[in-house]
């Protein structure tokens, strides 16, 4: 079994390499609104119920995934390096999947092509809290200078990781990338 956790800030493609990706491996797709437009028209977004909430959709998922006979999961995650919890989230999936393959995809690419992809129509498709253009534009702003969503270079020391800026890289040719990278 196979966990690809893809990661990197708003906007930057993690769902729709995450798609790409699935076409040509077969893993499944579960990325994080899946979750977050679930539990946004319940709660407000960050609340300690949203919180407590979504982590534990989200541990249950993996924990069921890993019972399964599914090959893997694609899992993407916008991992805020400067929050200790966030880190502590990724040992808690890590801990499910322990003993099975875990592949660790970081995405970047500048603000400029992030705030393009923003209005994809196939982002706004699949995340309906995003359809409030002003607002996810607010946030991928407000995002940038509050949160640390990338790595420093070195800094990243678990195996099976790749870094790829795909500010100007396709969808499917990132996902072919990471594909050929880790013999999936």
């Amino acid at each position: 079994m196979k966990l690809i956790i893809i990661f990197g800030p708003p906007a930057v493609g993690k769902m729709t390499v995450g798609h790409e990706l699935e076409k040509i491996t077969g893993l499944k797709v579960f990325h994080n609104h899946m979750t977050i437009d679930l539990l946004w028209p319940f709660f407000e977004f960050d609340s300690p119920g949203f919180r407590r909430l979504m982590e534990l959709f989200r541990l249950e998922m993996f924990k069921e995934i890993v019972k399964s006979d599914l090959k893997g999961m694609i899992f993407t995650y916008a991992w805020a390096f400067d929050k200790k919890s966030d880190a502590k989230f990724i040992d808690k999936i890590v801990d499910i999947f322990k003993g099975k393959e875990i592949y660790y995809v970081e995405l970047e690419a500048d603000l400029k092509e992030r705030l393009k992809r923003n209005r994809t129509s196939h982002r706004l498709e699949h995340k309906p809290t995003k359809r409030n253009l002003k607002l996810s534009d607010r946030y991928l702003h407000e995002a940038e200078t509050k949160y640390r969503l990338n790595t420093f270079d070195g800094e990243f020391k678990r195996k099976n990781y790749i870094k790829i800026n795909n500010t100007k890289i396709s969808a499917k040719k990132t996902a072919m990338m990471i594909k050929e990278r880790f013999g999936l």
